[in-house]
This record gives C-alpha cells, structure tokens and sequence, in this order.
C-alpha cells in the first residue's frame, strides 16, 4: 500500500511537472540561470496586486501590465521561469518578442486608383471623414497631407495653416517621444489617409493620394529608430487603442508589422490582443510579412506568414505589383510577399492582397530610412506643386507594410458607407450555426 502510494504521488509529481514545462514556451527553456529576460506571462484571471507580489517575491519586476490579455510584462531571472510556471494561476510564459517594420527599402504607383478609392471619394463622396484609424508603428510625424484646410474642426494645428489629422501621439516606448524617428509609420498613414496637398496644382495630372483622404489618425509608437520593437509594445498600444476607440472613433488598426511564428494563435500573447480588438468591434489588419523568397526550410517561401498576421480574427495582407498601371488585369504578387498556410495553426492566409510594390507616400526628412536610402526620395520636380521645388516631400517603399494600410484605408471607406458594419459576425448567425 505505501508503495503504491509512494507511485501515486511519483505519478503526480511528474505529471504535474510536465505540464508545467508546457507552459514555457521552447524559446525560454535551457536558458543560462543567471539571464535576465523579459517575459510576457499570461494568467488564468485578470492578474492581482497579490499576484504581482508573489512575482516580485521570485524576483521579477512589473514592467508593464497587460490587461486586455489578462497578463503583465516582466523583467526576471531565467532561473525563475520554471518556479513561475508552477504557479496554478499562470496559464503561459512566453518572451517579450521583438517585432518588425515590414517594409523593403528599394515610375509612379497606381495603388489609390488600383483598388477603387478615387471613386469612391469622387462618384460616392465617402472619404472617410470623422473616422479614426490607430497606426501602430514608427510614429507619424507632421506632413501637410495630413493637415485639412479651413476651420480647426478639433484637429490640431501641424504649424503649416493646416489642421492637422493626427488628432492623438503617444509613444509605447520607455524613454522615447511619439515622433517618428524610422520614417515607417510616417509612410504608411500616408497611404491611408494623405491628401494630396504637397503634389496638387494644375499641371499635374498625377496625385500622390491616400486612400481615405480625410480620416483621422491616432499615432501609437512602438518601433525605435531602427524599425524595431516588442510584443508588450504593441499590446499596449492595442490596448492603448481601444480603451481610445469611443474618443476618436477608431474603427480601424494598422499593425505593418511582425514578427515569426512561434507557437499557436491561441498561446501567443499578440494574437490574444488583436482577438481583444476585434471582439471590441475594431477591424484589425496586418501585413503579411516579407519572407516569400525564405527557403530556408525548403519549402519556398509558403508557411512565412508573420505574427500577428496568423490570427483569424484579423486581415491579414499579401503585396502585389500594379506593373505600373491602373489595370488590375496585369498584376501579380511580388515574390518577397509571405504565403500561407500559417505554421503550427495551418490557417489559409493571406486574406487579401493590395498594392505594396513602390509604393509613393509621406517622406520623413531626416529619419533613418530617409538617411539610409536617400536614392528612394521622388524626384521634387515630378510632383512639385511649386511651393518648394527644391525639395521632396514622397518617398517610395515597397512591402506588406505598404499593402497593409491600402485595406485599412479601404475598410474606412467601407465603414463610412455603412457605420454599421463590424468585424464580427452577427452573433444570430453564429447561434444558427451552431445548430
């Protein structure tokens, strides 16, 4: 008898331990004990001011809590991570992954008139007007295609007579300002929501324009200089952006960014937070990723798509290339643009796919990208308005990043046709089939 129980509680021990190994995601175990790490750890419940206590006692520090996902950013010991994920009220540990801008640095493009949005702001009037869209990125930083002409209308004033369509900053980095140092996210509301204004005047026939020319953008940074940032960034600001969804209206997220596959939509903490928008009733799109030419695995670029682009609950965006016309008859996916089925989950992706080849947006003089490839800036006399021929205000990118907010802009103009359009479906339907 006291052999079998002796079995018993062996059984136990081990099983118990086993499971809590499956808690630790592959990337933080057999770490050297005395590393430090970031980790995101979920729990079973909102976590506590005694559950964070209980962190500390281990040697952890809240960096960050992290609501929306029912979990909190900590900096510890990696020798820890074990004694943590026995804690019945954990329900996983993963690391603070780092994200990535998805652009590629590298004729006019046809993008707005590829996909229809000047007709719809020229036939159907619907440009987007009162609606906000949360640009998760690099920051965004003042353009005069992003101000509005006229009275104030509560936007802020960009210093140049134009209000400006930036109606909110911040930045969701430690120790760095909301101004957009990369030049990305600066490129990328461009091409949702610029106006035209810089490359306007009657003897050009060709506009640089965004898709919802007057849609309102709050600017959430998470990526440094570099282009570079963390999981727990970007789950702040999807944080950020909903507890802002009802003050400016914000029905759309752009996330032109990502990050490798490394466990299932339904572990990872940053397919977790876009689920949260999405149940919040803000469409959330996402590019695909830029690694369709990785064979690394042999398996020719398919399986490349990036997190958080492997979530169902989100758009999740391929490139294509417009040849340099209107005509959607000729156009073809560029090959650097991720394939699907997404790893681990073997979801079909991408969802949809837009014009992301050389791309024409927002320059953002002086940043990195505009520092590094100085060849990318459009030639001023090209689209000039004659204001200041001797600069220029565009600059092209080509990637899903730019792809990504050419569907952001057009789910804006979709939303401003019917505001009553969600991303969820009609929980009716749901219950029928279920049935």
């Amino acid at each position: 008898m006291r052999l079998m129980t002796l079995s018993i509680i062996a059984l136990w021990t081990a099983s118990f331990g086993q499971a809590a190994e499956h808690k630790i995601a592959a990337e933080l175990r057999n770490r050297a004990p005395d590393e430090t790490v970031d980790v995101i750890v979920q729990f079973r419940h909102p976590p506590t001011d005694a559950q964070h206590q209980r962190m500390l006692y281990r040697g952890a520090h809240l960096k960050r809590s992290l609501d929306i996902i029912q979990a909190a950013h900590y900096s510890l010991s990696a020798n820890q991570i074990a004694a943590i994920s026995e804690d019945p009220d954990v329900e996983f540990i993963s690391p603070d992954r780092p994200v990535y801008a998805t652009a590629y640095t590298g004729n006019p493009d046809y993008g707005w008139r590829t996909v229809g949005a000047d007709m719809a702001t020229s036939v159907f009037n619907v440009d987007g007007n009162g609606i906000g869209v949360a640009v998760i990125d690099s920051g965004v930083n003042s353009h005069p295609d992003l101000g509005q002409s006229g009275s104030d209308n509560g936007h802020k004033s960009d210093g140049s007579g134009n209000s400006s369509r930036v109606v909110f900053q911040a930045s969701l980095i430690p120790g760095l300002g909301p101004n957009d140092d990369y030049g990305h996210g600066t490129h990328v509301a461009g091409i949702i929501a610029g106006n035209g204004t810089e490359s306007s005047g009657p003897q050009y026939s060709y506009l640089v324009h965004g898709i919802a020319p007057k849609v309102n953008i709050v600017s959430l940074r998470v990526l440094d200089a570099n282009g570079v940032g963390t999981d727990s960034a970007v789950i702040y600001a999807i944080q950020t952006a909903i507890a802002l969804k009802n003050q400016f209206n914000i029905r759309v997220i752009n996330l032109s960014l990502g990050r490798p596959v490394a466990t299932s939509y339904q572990l990872d903490p940053l397919c977790l937070a876009v689920q949260q928008a999405w149940q919040a009733g803000i469409v959330v799109v996402v590019a695909a990723g830029n690694s369709g030419r990785d064979n690394t695995l042999g398996t020719y670029g398919y399986g490349t798509i990036t997190a958080p682009g492997n979530s169902p609950y989100v758009i999740t965006v391929g490139a294509m290339n417009t040849v340099g016309t209107i005509a959607r008859s000729d156009d073809k996916i560029t090959s650097y643009s991720s394939k699907g089925p997404t790893a681990i989950d073997h979801i079909v992706k991408p969802d949809l796919v837009a014009p992301g080849n050389r791309i024409i947006s927002l320059r953002d003089s002086g940043s990195t990208l505009d520092s590094m490839y100085p060849g990318n800036r459009v030639a001023a006399g090209v689209y000039s308005n004659g204001n200041n021929p001797n600069a220029s205000d565009y600059y092209v990118l080509s990637g899903t990043s730019m792809a990504a907010p050419m569907v952001s802009g057009a789910a804006v103009l979709l939303i401003a046709q019917n505001p009553a359009v969600t991303p969820r479906p009609d929980q009716s339907a749901v219950d029928e089939d279920r049935r």
